[in-house]
């Protein structure tokens, strides 16, 4: 029979105890792998008797993968070692138990144990500029609250990436209906790396099923000091404040006002973090499909279904793009394009991580918004989530009912003309912003020619100047083997699937990553 392996920690009486029993022969079942104690002498002298192995961290105790591991310590090794004993998935026998009196700890000691799923986290880093990766970066993962508990630590590639981690979640079915426990695990992540200030972000939200996409831009040490970021809350979890109803459809004949002749996708928005008259709050430039990804993932959860989430994200670019094509603050004298105040726009959260099936899904959609018949503007398609506040007798579609829907089998324009009524219409942006070439309406595979396929190696090139792992190709005009692999390498860089194909989502996320990276080098 196999035996289970058992860890002690402490070294005075009881301990002692322990290790008489394991020795008289009354722990038949069990293997003594290693002893953890404050006491370096009794420790080692403890270790000897049990001829196992002494211990003079955590770390080195949970390396021996110790299936028990008995605390007859204090209440104070409780406190210290509990959380990462249990995010090792190594059962934890308490004989002080008078460290569950503090109430706070306690809840996170029993959060832990319910959190029986697992998402993945994959993070990013990044220079501050956000166009080269940084190499060889030391990354720690631990529980939020508890930034001493190092439940993963890893170095980023010559990508800036990580490899994708497996982290304990709550189970999926927190996510999946309105529910008073938190769906989300929360984790900081610090990151290390030689000439750049040390960074720290608080509350990076891992859900299960899916990958969490943490991007981190560090900045030059010698330009600026430590920053700590912290995350805010899910709007479908957390109170914020309700949207204040607006017209769907805005006047634009009024005399002075300065409406886009065309829906354009804009490159850049600016986020004004803050409510509208709050002029203490700061203005942010995003990409366009980031500020997208990040609303998305921060009021909807990546969980459900894709057309639910295909709906959702629908509606939330067809609101900011009505607020850019009408130029609505800025007809208010501001300079600024949207806020991040629920009561007026979309929940924005700066720094925050995004969610794989919200990106996927945006690069899928990205060049789309909702009208109706001879409306020539996008539609401010709001919405609440259903629960907290009910919406909709406004004729306003409600996040929650979208979910439902989706587990119907109702398609994305089948669950927004649900709410918004059958003249709902998913229509195209006549131009995008920011980009060299527009996507050449097909796949681009082995065997296609032209100038299209020269383009897109010349590009390939460039980038592959920042992103070393990404293959050179010769700039022929013809798909090859070798233009294949390196469209492949940029997909698995870039989190988009790895096909070697040039879709329509990854036409653009090259076009987006050689703009980024020509305009640093022209600055250089």
């Amino acid at each position: 029979m196999t035996k289970l392996k058992l860890g002690i920690i402490g070294c005075g009486y009881l301990s002692n105890i322990i290790v008489d029993a394991y020795n008289n022969g009354l722990l038949k079942e069990y293997e003594l792998v290693g002893v953890l104690g404050r006491n370096s002498k009794s420790a080692e002298e403890l270790s000897q008797k049990g001829k196992c192995k002494l211990c003079n961290n955590i770390d080195e105790l949970l390396e021996l993968k110790p299936d028990y591991i008995a605390e007859a310590a204090s209440g104070q090794a409780v406190r210290d070692y509990a959380l990462k004993i249990l995010s090792s998935n190594c059962n934890f026998a308490v004989l002080s138990i008078g460290a569950f009196a503090d109430e706070e700890f306690y809840n996170k000691v029993k959060s832990q144990q319910d959190q029986p799923d697992q998402g993945e986290l994959k993070v990013s880093v990044f220079t501050e500029d956000g166009t080269r990766p940084v190499e060889n970066a030391l990354v720690r993962i631990s529980y939020t609250g508890e930034s001493g508990q190092t439940v993963e630590e890893v170095r980023t590639d010559s990508s800036g990436q990580t490899p994708t981690l497996e982290l304990k979640t709550p189970p999926l079915e927190y996510s999946m209906e309105p529910v008073e426990e938190q769906p989300y695990a929360e984790y900081t992540i610090q990151v290390q790396a030689e000439g750049f200030e040390n960074t720290e972000i608080a509350g990076t939200q891992v859900l299960p099923g899916v990958v969490a996409q943490q991007s981190i831009k560090m900045a030059f040490q010698a330009e600026a000091s430590f920053e700590r970021l912290v995350i805010g809350p899910h709007t479908l979890f957390a109170e914020y404040p309700p949207k204040i109803e607006e017209a769907e459809i805005k006047p634009v004949n009024e005399s002075g006002e300065i409406v886009l002749s065309r829906v354009v996708i804009p490159e850049y928005i600016v986020v004004h973090d803050g409510s509208v008259n709050d002029t203490t709050a700061p203005d942010y430039y995003e990409r366009y499909k980031d500020y997208i990804k990040n609303v998305a993932s921060s009021e909807i959860y990546a969980t459900w279904p894709d057309d639910t989430i295909r709906a959702n994200i629908l509606a939330i670019m067809s609101f900011t793009l009505n607020r850019v094509y009408t130029e609505w603050y800025r007809n208010k004298g501001k300079d600024f394009t949207i806020t991040s105040s629920t009561a007026y726009d979309h929940k924005w959260i700066r720094g925050r991580n995004v969610f794989d099936s919200i990106s996927r899904i945006t690069d899928e959609l990205f060049e789309n918004y909702l009208s109706r018949p001879n409306v020539r503007q996008p539609i401010l398609t709001q919405y609440c989530d259903g629960r907290r506040v009910q919406c909709r007798n406004r004729g306003w579609m409600t996040q929650w009912g979208s979910k439902s829907l989706g587990d119907q089998g109702y398609s994305p324009i089948e669950i927004l003309r649900y709410f918004y009524g059958n003249d709902m219409y998913i229509n195209v942006a006549e131009e995008i912003s920011g980009i060299p070439s527009s996507w050449p309406g097909y796949d681009l595979n082995i065997g296609a020619t032209g100038e299209k396929v020269r383009q897109l190696q010349e590009q390939l090139n460039v980038i592959a100047g920042a992103y070393p792992a990404i293959p050179k190709v010769g700039e022929d005009g013809i798909y090859g083997e070798r233009t294949s692999e390196s469209v492949r390498k940029f997909q698995n860089v870039f989190g988009l699937p790895e096909t070697g194909i040039t879709d329509y989502p990854t036409w653009y996320k090259i076009q987006e990553i050689y703009v980024a990276v020509s305009r640093i080098a022209e600055l250089n």
